[in-house]
């Protein structure tokens, strides 16, 4: 019998049952892909879901999905950001954006959106949640990082900046949330079946003339000894298994769910 559910009539895990009925859980991109496939696991393991994304359609989609309620905000506003962390037991930082050129042609403004909507706001949703969360003595922080939280590539170095310090605040936070019962942990994975990378396929496709799956196994998993895209439910899983119990003591750390990429 497997001792997990995987749809949305309930989550237990490893450590026992997981309730989180009575938590109000925070998801940050949670219209599609990753974002999604969390709040679908938060709510069916009890939470009550804030479905936060820009699009508005999205988010009340999820919303309406998972019983939870939706929030549109565009965390390109860092200060429209903060009120999004109140009253949250669970914050799942997920949103964000990709760009890549090279670092002498790379959009200063561009450069400067992604650092607000991924590390900035990131940062002030926590800040809003944290003094919650130390008054009742329990909370779970997930960054959604990447493989590029860890290693580095040519033409995205926004991306890689922002995540390399997603890393560096999520550890901050452990350390200073670890005595009031806050964990912090991050969440790395490689190329995740998103619609962001499954445009970005369809484009290196065109452009080069290949099979899709030629341009998935060539390009985007050359580095990656399991050649297939990760599905968002992967990662969702291991989102919300840190959430449940047994993870007390498992905070500051980096989870790879990159098909052994980071392994070289």
């Amino acid at each position: 019998m497997s001792d997990r559910s995987d749809d949305l009539g309930g989550e237990t895990s490893p450590g026992g049952p997981l309730d989180l009925i009575g938590k109000r859980a925070v998801v940050t991109g949670a219209g599609s892909g990753i974002g999604a496939a969390v709040s679908r696991r938060l709510a069916a393991a009890g939470a009550a879901v804030v479905a936060v994304d820009r699009n508005v359609e999205s988010a009340e989609r999820v919303a309406a999905e998972t019983g939870g309620e939706a929030l549109v905000v565009d965390l390109s506003d860092p200060d429209a950001a903060e009120s999004v962390g109140e009253y949250a037991d669970i914050v799942v930082n997920n949103a964000g954006m990709q760009h890549v050129a090279p670092v002498h042609r790379f959009p200063p403004d561009t450069f400067n959106r992604m650092l607000r909507v991924m590390l900035e706001s990131p940062f002030r949703i926590v800040r809003a949640a944290l003094p919650g969360m130390y008054d009742r003595g329990w909370g779970r922080i997930v960054n959604i990082s990447s493989v590029h939280g860890m290693r580095a590539s040519p033409y995205k170095s926004a991306y890689v900046t922002v995540k390399h310090g997603l890393e560096g605040l999520s550890k901050a936070v452990a350390l200073e949330g670890a005595a009031r019962g806050v964990t912090s942990n991050c969440i790395c994975p490689g190329f995740v079946r998103t619609p962001l990378v499954d445009r970005q396929v369809a484009e290196q496709a065109i452009l080069h003339r290949v099979p899709e799956a030629q341009v998935v196994e060539d390009v985007l998993l050359a580095r990656t000894p399991v050649k297939r895209l990760v599905e968002p439910d992967e990662v969702a899983a291991l989102a919300v298994w840190l959430c449940g119990p047994g993870t007390t003591s498992i905070t500051g750390s980096s989870f790879p769910i990159d098909g052994g990429w980071s392994a070289h």
